[in-house]
């Protein structure tokens, strides 16, 4: 408890001042998330795979206007992420076949989960913080309801070949308490004042954005499960590592972002 205090009272000043400081702290996030699947798998991010792949993160994160200023005003900034892939492909010409597209694959495919996570988070923050904060709330509801409701009236299980203590009557709470608290925060913030879409479109949307959530907790625990560790971290202490935070929202914000919520 006293771990989530201390990092909820570090966490919601960044968000409410946003701008470079977001970026640079959601930049340092990505590459513990890359850290921690590095981890997991039993590599080390102090090596050239790790480096490459922490850069790839860090590129695809940071927007071009404050931190890449420098390239050409037509390039896409998405180029220099692709840059670390040509580095980890070109490493099998180097090596001679000893380092190949098998290995490469899972730095590429470690900093695009993290990175295209936390870049539309710093995304959904610069299109406003209400928009972020709808987000995390529904994430937090969906947990919150989840757990209560699976607790109280849980029977059956939703994927015990991932995570054996889920329920489907837990993820169905799970949407109905997303679902609350939404209709509860667009009163206050309608939704044709703050987003893209007006209140009815986003209650609409946000059972699918609760299900989305619930599915990055799943996919996350599956890694877990398929490396045999309990937790992603030890960087929050009782509340795991970084991923562990942050599994439902690397799936809800890029999801947010492709059905134009932000």
């Amino acid at each position: 408890m006293i771990t989530a205090v201390i990092a909820l009272a570090l966490f919601i000043p960044v968000i409410w001042v946003g701008g470079m400081l977001l970026e640079a702290v959601a930049a340092v996030l990505a590459v513990i998330a890359v850290y921690e699947l590095f981890r997991m798998k039993g590599l080390t991010i102090l090596s050239f795979e790790g480096v490459v792949s922490a850069l790839g993160a860090v590129f695809l994160v940071l927007p071009k206007e404050h931190w890449f200023f420098f390239l050409p005003e037509n390039t896409d900034p998405s180029m220099l992420f692709y840059v670390t892939v040509m580095i980890l492909l070109g490493a099998s010409v180097i090596s001679k076949n000893t380092y190949t597209i098998d290995e490469a694959g899972f730095p590429v495919i470690v900093s695009l989960y993290a990175g295209v996570g936390f870049q539309n988070f710093v995304n959904a923050r610069l299109s406003g913080i209400v928009v972020l904060l709808f987000a995390l709330f529904i994430v937090w509801a969906t947990d919150i309801g989840a757990y209560m409701v699976g607790r109280q009236y849980g029977k059956h299980k939703l994927a015990p070949h991932v995570s054996p203590n889920k329920t489907l009557e837990g993820a169905l709470g799970g949407i109905l308490s997303a679902v609350v608290v939404a209709i509860v925060y667009l009163l206050l913030f309608p939704g044709k004042d703050y987003f893209a879409y007006g209140t009815g479109v986003l209650l609409l949307l946000t059972p699918i954005l609760s299900i989305v959530g619930q599915f990055g907790d799943l996919v996350e625990s599956s890694i877990k499960r398929h490396y045999d560790v309990k937790d992603s971290g030890t960087i929050l202490p009782g509340h795991g590592g970084i991923l562990d935070r942050f599994d439902s929202l690397l799936f809800v914000f890029p999801i947010m972002h492709l059905l134009g919520i932000f």
